[in-house]
């Protein structure tokens, strides 16, 4: 029963997979169209100010967000590393049972501080133009960061024993088909690039959701801390992991 549950979970992502990337790529081709429309009446920039210079597409602005990619992916693939020491048994070293809340609050400030140059608290624009604007692209990475800083504080306290029950582990795997979504819909706009741009969301948003219905399958009820219990969900789900941390290291625009 239970591996026919897993089947049918499994099943069902993929089928959601492609039915995303079908729509992801279609509203990601449409959006391009109405923002080069728009940049080339107004001549504005990211932020949708006018300006006399395009960020986006800029060589400056492709090193700073190829920048920001590797950075994460760097702290993608320690997490990766991390969960396949715990799926292999060797989650009662300490290094691994905090490197993943650890990573996921440094991407989390990562992302909240850097992930646009023209957004609060770096740029020009202001906390409520940051957070409550009409960039899309702004306001997803910011929702990324606030996940990731929740999350990776819920997974220290989870992990250190404080937060004991069963439902505080399905927090992660939700976090990964959530975030594995959202990539489908991110846009970086009248990027030249942004075709390339979608195609790595894309691919990055597809083995999320593939992790997250891995890991969700491997929640089978109480693990206490220390416990040891080999899963091939597990190791699937790390391998998902270390593969997104991989494909955001060679990330290019």
């Amino acid at each position: 029963m239970t591996r026919r549950l897993h089947g049918c979970l499994f099943g069902i992502t993929l089928g959601l997979i492609l039915t995303l990337s079908e729509f992801g790529m279609t509203l990601n081709a449409k959006e391009v169209e109405t923002d080069q429309g728009a940049m080339h009446e107004l001549g504005a920039g990211h932020d949708g100010h006018v300006s006399g210079s395009q960020w986006e597409g800029s060589p400056e602005g492709k090193a700073y967000s190829e920048f920001n990619h590797h950075v994460a992916g760097g702290l993608v693939v320690l997490i990766g590393l991390a969960e396949l020491a715990g799926a292999l048994g060797w989650s009662r070293m300490a290094w691994a049972r905090s490197l993943l809340p650890v990573a996921m609050i440094g991407g989390g400030l990562l992302l909240l501080i850097w992930s646009d140059h023209e957004a609060w608290p770096i740029g020009h624009m202001s906390f409520s133009q940051t957070y409550l604007g009409r960039d899309h692209e702004i306001v997803q990475h910011k929702i990324y960061a606030i996940l990731s800083l929740s999350l990776g504080t819920i997974e220290w306290l989870r992990r250190s024993g404080a937060l004991r029950h069963v439902a505080w582990r399905m927090l992660l795997p939700a976090f990964a088909l959530v975030g594995g979504l959202m990539l489908f819909m991110h846009s970086h706009g009248a990027h030249p690039s942004a075709h390339k741009i979608a195609l790595h969301h894309a691919a990055m948003g597809a083995l999320a959701l593939l992790a997250g219905s891995c890991k969700l399958a491997s929640v089978q009820g109480t693990v206490m801390p220390g416990e040891i219990r080999v899963s091939r969900w597990e190791l699937a789900w790390s391998g998902l992991v270390l593969a997104i941390g991989i494909q955001l290291l060679f990330y290019s625009e």
